[in-house]
């Protein structure tokens, strides 16, 4: 994954965390909504001034963005990383899983 698209994904993702659509947000930082989708999908990248009016309008500092590695902002992406861990796991393996998980969402 490139940065660009790592920048889109976390973009996509505080856009949907907020429940726009991209055509409201593009329409508030006035850029169209064909610009806005390529960012989103790392096909082009937003100049400064952009990514400051995406930060502001979105109530997000514009360092949010750029947390590549820190975390995953695609709810289905962690899933499948959830799902490609336990797929390794034993009999064994699963229930202690299962057991930390109770204890940490129980809490």
């Amino acid at each position: 994954m490139t940065p660009a698209s790592k920048f889109g994904a976390l973009l996509r993702s505080v856009r949907k965390s907020r429940r726009l659509k991209i055509w409201q947000v593009a329409e508030k930082v006035d850029v169209e909504v064909k610009h806005l989708g390529r960012i989103e999908r790392g096909e082009k990248k937003p100049s400064f001034d952009l990514i400051i009016a995406l930060a502001n309008y979105l109530n997000v500092s514009p360092s949010k963005f750029f947390e590549f590695d820190t975390e995953i902002a695609d709810p289905k992406a962690l899933r499948r990383q959830i799902d490609r861990l336990l797929t390794q796991q034993d009999a064994g393996g699963l229930r202690m899983t299962r057991q930390i998980l109770a204890i940490l969402l129980e809490s």
